[in-house]
């Protein structure tokens, strides 16, 4: 493919203004995103994928900045999501911080950052700011809508608001709603970031001391815990010293595991915003499905009508195959036609990332 770019649009035209799930609202706001392969004559090749919590609109190629796509694996000439077949949008996320508005974008009101005058969002709001985009392409009808952890949430949120819009739904490695244990993981690394000293109330952008590196740091580790599953840590870590045979006696890093770690927390910042963490983990945590039709999650999927593929992975525990299995049973009781395929994958819940197979021709199967 060639290098990829990022493209943006603010949409600042009177009419809009996007109305957010809290009350208020965004006016102007950018989207950023990028598109790979060719729209075809009748506009009905064009899928939207949707990204997860830390990723971005960069989905496959190399860009110009020298970065490789997250999931250079999947998209592609020939691959799952065939660029020689279908137009492929990504956009990043409305709250984000790689190019569409989020806290750390300056406030026309202010000419500052927003930081924590940032209002609140939802995941539907996230879909709401990716329709004008879909329009300003031209593309009325999407061959289908994808994601992945939140994505796959999130593709949820978009065909709930806009059912006639997608012909197919692909949710992996998700969940109609956060579960409790998933909403602790979140508000435990929140915490993390807003007790960092450095946070200063979400408004550390043009402080000397930088931003709270440490407690996004920390929020990071928790996060990445989840991802992976208890017996790949043990496999790939076990026990062993970051010194071998030779413990510090101390509180520092005595284990490989907690070096690992360490390290992911370390990097994360230099990519992402704190607040942006904070701001799209609340909307994932808001986030259910059902919540407009009492909890009963069948009348939620008979309002949308499209067909679904549902991938889950056995050793995701954070969102488990069962969890996708009951969307699944219940989109069938809705009448929708859904399959649920559960793919071995011992590193868990990132596996989509990173496991080719069978995910590719599962897709294949299904975009045609």
């Amino acid at each position: 493919m060639t290098t990829q770019r990022t493209l943006f649009h603010t949409f600042d035209a009177p009419g809009d203004a996007l109305g957010l799930d809290g009350g208020r609202t965004l006016s102007p706001y950018t989207v950023a995103y990028q598109t790979w392969g060719t729209l075809n004559a009748d506009k009905s090749n064009a899928i939207l994928i949707l990204h997860a919590l830390s990723g971005d609109s960069h989905v496959a190629g190399v860009h110009e900045d020298g970065r490789t796509g997250w999931w250079d694996l999947m998209v592609g000439p020939g691959l799952a999501f065939d660029t020689d077949r279908f137009f492929i949008v990504c956009a990043n996320v409305l709250g984000g911080c790689k190019g569409s508005t989020g806290p750390s974008s300056i406030n026309p009101e202010t000419g500052k950052p927003y930081g924590a005058s940032f209002p609140v969002i939802t995941l539907h709001d996230m879909a709401r700011a990716q329709r004008p985009l879909l329009r300003l392409l031209g593309i009325e009808k999407l061959h289908a809508v994808k994601g992945a952890s939140m994505g796959g949430m999130l593709a949820l949120a978009f065909v709930q608001l806009y059912p006639e819009m997608a012909e197919r739904v692909i949710v992996m490695a998700a969940s109609h709603a956060n579960h409790a244990q998933a909403i602790a993981w979140n508000d435990i690394a929140r915490r993390a970031v807003m007790n960092d000293p450095l946070w200063r109330g979400g408004n550390y952008y043009d402080s000397p001391d930088g931003p709270p590196r440490n407690g996004l740091a920390v929020a990071r580790m928790i996060g990445h815990v989840t991802y992976i599953s208890e017996g790949a840590m043990d496999r790939k870590f076990g026990r062993a010293l970051q010194t071998p045979g030779k413990e510090s006696f101390g509180f520092g890093v005595d284990y490989a595991v907690e070096s690992y770690l360490a390290y992911q927390g370390n990097i994360f910042h230099q990519r992402f915003d704190a607040n942006s963490y904070l701001y799209i983990t609340r909307a994932i945590d808001y986030f259910d499905f059902s919540a407009k039709t009492g909890g009963d999650l069948s009348a939620a999927f008979a309002e949308v009508p499209a067909r679904f593929l549902f991938i889950s992975y056995d050793a995701d525990w954070l969102y488990s195959p069962e969890r996708n299995e009951a969307m699944t049973a219940a989109a069938r009781a809705a009448g929708r036609d859904a399959v649920h395929h559960k793919i071995h994958a011992p590193l868990g819940h990132d596996a989509f990332l990173v496991q080719k197979e069978p995910q590719t021709e599962l897709i294949r199967k299904f975009l045609d």
